[in-house]
């Protein structure tokens, strides 16, 4: 089983679309991310599943919602570096990995 760390972007990103979700929206929407986002780090740990390449090397993106992707890094066999929780109607170029 491989291991996730939480860069502080990632942990920050995470955090601010849980408030945008808990002031804009409901709970249950805010819930809904958080279990789709766990999910996600479910499969990645396993590391089963590899999801779409990026344009940089080792830096793949996960679609968690509509609106929101994931960026990580494959830092080896047995860790995972989470970058980003990415707004998808932002421009991409101005993300900085």
């Amino acid at each position: 089983m491989r291991r996730i760390i939480w860069n502080e972007f990632a942990r920050q990103d995470f955090y601010q679309n849980i408030d945008y979700l808990l002031k804009e929206w409901s709970e249950k929407e805010a819930q809904a991310f958080i279990d789709k986002v766990f999910d996600v780090l479910f499969v990645l740990e396993k590391g089963n599943v590899e999801f779409q390449k990026t344009s940089k090397k080792d830096i793949r993106r996960c679609v968690i919602t509509r609106q929101i992707s994931l960026f990580y890094r494959i830092k080896d066999d047995q860790l995972i570096e989470l970058l980003r929780f990415w707004n998808n109607s932002k421009d991409i170029h101005n993300l900085n990995l």
